[in-house]
């Protein structure tokens, strides 16, 4: 795929089946109603995310729900297979991240925070800008069965909000922008109920729909911060020799 050709290719990665509908979905689909071309990856495919089916069951359930989501966003999908409580940087995992920002070739990159509140998280923030940083170098080789070639270019980078905002100690993160996300984030919560599993989980465990209605609370939060209804905040990676405009937050305005 070349690089010079419309529309903006987006990638959202980050590290669970349903992290990016929590996290940023409503964004997203701001970005395909401005034409841009939309995929969704995630490290793992759930294997943890049930107290009565086993990894291999709650996997395949996960697969089916995380692409039903991305389907009703009509975005691309892929699961990198990694296993739950088990992402760690290394060389392998640097390399399987890094085929996958030179096989979509994104323009522009959304990932997990650097501090959250899982070790899951942090190392997907970790491994994914290594990859948006090593894609571009065409002796660094993947060792994949097909590897794609080399990007020409480093991508924009942007983090979402840490669960709940904070770090580790509760204390509020920052954030660089928060996008309205009013008209989307019904769409948002509808992809994130394809995930009924863990909807199902939460509400045996909670007596409630805490996974959909928690959702709503943070967007809501995160929404009155800017007079909103809903909002998804973000962070721009600035380091060198990453982009310093802001092309998220202008192609949302444009």
């Amino acid at each position: 795929m070349s690089e010079s050709s419309s529309p903006v290719r987006v990638l959202a990665i980050h590290a669970h089946p349903d992290d990016i509908e929590f996290q940023c979905a409503g964004t997203l689909a701001l970005l395909k109603q401005k034409g841009c071309d939309v995929h969704m990856a995630v490290m793992t495919a759930g294997d943890c995310g049930s107290a009565e089916l086993g990894p291999d069951e709650i996997s395949n359930v996960r697969r089916e729900e995380g692409r039903k989501a991305a389907e009703m966003l009509g975005a691309g999908y892929t699961s990198l297979e990694f296993k739950d409580l088990q992402i760690c940087v290394d060389n392998d995992s640097r390399r399987r991240v890094t085929e996958v920002i030179r096989r979509t070739r994104p323009d522009i990159v959304i990932t997990a925070p650097p501090v959250d509140y899982m070790s899951d998280h942090e190392m997907t923030s970790r491994l994914v800008r290594d990859a948006t940083f090593n894609a571009s170098c065409p002796n660094y080789v993947t060792q994949q069965w097909d590897p794609a070639p080399a990007t020409k270019k480093i991508p924009y980078l942007y983090y979402v909000d840490p669960i709940e905002g904070v770090d580790w100690f509760g204390v509020s993160t920052p954030t660089d922008f928060i996008v309205d996300i009013s008209s989307t984030f019904e769409l948002k919560l509808q992809m994130l109920a394809c995930h009924d599993s863990q909807r199902a989980w939460l509400r045996r465990q909670h007596g409630l729909d805490e996974y959909l209605e928690g959702c709503r609370r943070w967007s809501a939060r995160r929404g009155q911060e800017i007079g909103a209804a809903y909002g998804e905040a973000y962070r721009q990676h600035k380091g060198h020799p990453y982009p310093h405009d802001n092309r998220l937050e202008a192609l949302i305005k444009g």
